[in-house]
C-alpha cells in the first residue's frame, strides 16, 4: 500500500519584500507545494498588495516584531493548516526557490527530521558575493556550535530550512527570541531533542534587493550565538537548566496546534 505524501507548506517570512516576492513565488516548484503562507512583519512597501495579487495565504503583523516573531507565526499557521512538512523560503530571492524539492526530499523519504540548505558545501560563498567578514564569522561560529552540539555541520546560519511536523510540535519554538537569534535557538532545541539534521548544498545570491545584515548587526548576532552556546553547555552539564531547551513532548502527552492559532498575528 502506497503511503500518502505529507502536506508540504512553504512559509515566507516577509519584510519589505515587494521587489522580489513575485519572482520568488513564481519560481517555486508548485507541483510539490500544497500551500504557500506569507507572514508580513509590518512592511512599509507593497509586499501585502503583491501577496494578495498572488493569492497567497496571508497573515499580517500589526507592526514590525522581528524575524523570529515572524517565524513563530509562520510555523504556527503552517501547523494549523495541517502541514506534514514545513519549508521556509525567504521571499528576498537570495535562496533559489527551484531547489525546494532537493530540500524536502530527505524529509519525504524519512531520512531526516530537519534539512538545512548549506551555502558552504562544495561551493565558495565568497565567490558568490558573501562579504569576507561574514564568511569568516560564519566559519568561526559554526566551529563553536559544532563543538557545543556534537555535530559536524558545514554551517548553522542558513535561512533555507525544512522541518517535519513532529519537530515543530516537539520543540518549544514559541519561547525563543523575536530576533535573528531565533534561527540558532531552534537548532539548539532540535539538537537537544535528538532530531536528525541533514544538509543539502545550495548556492545563494547577494544583490542590493536581497536582505543583508550590516557589520554591526552581524557582530551583535555573533555575540548572541556565543551566549546561547554558553547557556546550552551549562544546560547539558545540568548546571543551569533552561526551560527553553525542554521539548514540549516531555511535558504534554499530545500536542494540538501549539497554542493560539493567530496569537502572533495581531499583537498588542
Amino acid at each position: 500500500m502506497e503511503m500518502k505524501k505529507p502536506k508540504v507548506v512553504v512559509v515566507m517570512p516577509a519584510y519589505n519584500a515587494a521587489r522580489t516576492l513575485k519572482l520568488t513565488y513564481m519560481e517555486l516548484p508548485h507541483d510539490v507545494v500544497d500551500l504557500v503562507i506569507l507572514v508580513d512583519d509590518g512592511s512599509s512597501d507593497e509586499t501585502i498588495a503583491i501577496a494578495r495579487d498572488l493569492d497567497l495565504q496571508l497573515f499580517v503583523h500589526n507592526q514590525n516584531y522581528g524575524y523570529g516573531a515572524n517565524q513563530k507565526t509562520c510555523y504556527s499557521e503552517a501547523l494549523n493548516a495541517g502541514a506534514g512538512i514545513v519549508a521556509m523560503v525567504h521571499p528576498d530571492y537570495q535562496y533559489d526557490p527551484t531547489l525546494l524539492p532537493r530540500i524536502i526530499e530527505p524529509l519525504e523519504r524519512g531520512a531526516a527530521d530537519v534539512v538545512l540548505g548549506s551555502r558552504l558545501m562544495h561551493v565558495s560563498p565568497v565567490k558568490q558575493g558573501m562579504p569576507w567578514w561574514k564568511y569568516c564569522g560564519n566559519r568561526f561560529l559554526t566551529k563553536i556550535e559544532n563543538l557545543a552540539f556534537g555535530l559536524r555541520l558545514s554551517e548553522y546560519h542558513t535561512g533555507y530550512r525544512a522541518f517535519s511536523r513532529q519537530v515543530l510540535e516537539t520543540v518549544n519554538y514559541l519561547s525563543n527570541s523575536d530576533g535573528f537569534i531565533f534561527d540558532q535557538e531552534i537548532i539548539a532545541q532540535i539538537v537537544e531533542a535528538d532530531f536528525r539534521i541533514v544538509e543539502v548544498p545550495v548556492p545563494t545570491r547577494y544583490f542590493p534587493e536581497a536582505s543583508s545584515a550590516s557589520f554591526v548587526d552581524s557582530a551583535n548576532y555573533g555575540l548572541g550565538i556565543l551566549r546561547l552556546v554558553f547557556l546550552y553547555v551549562l544546560h547539558r552539564a545540568r548546571l543551569l537548566p533552561q526551560k527553553q531547551f525542554q521539548s514540549l513532548k516531555r511535558r504534554y502527552v499530545k500536542v494540538e496546534g501549539l497554542g493560539e492559532p493567530a496569537g502572533n498575528v495581531k499583537r498588542p
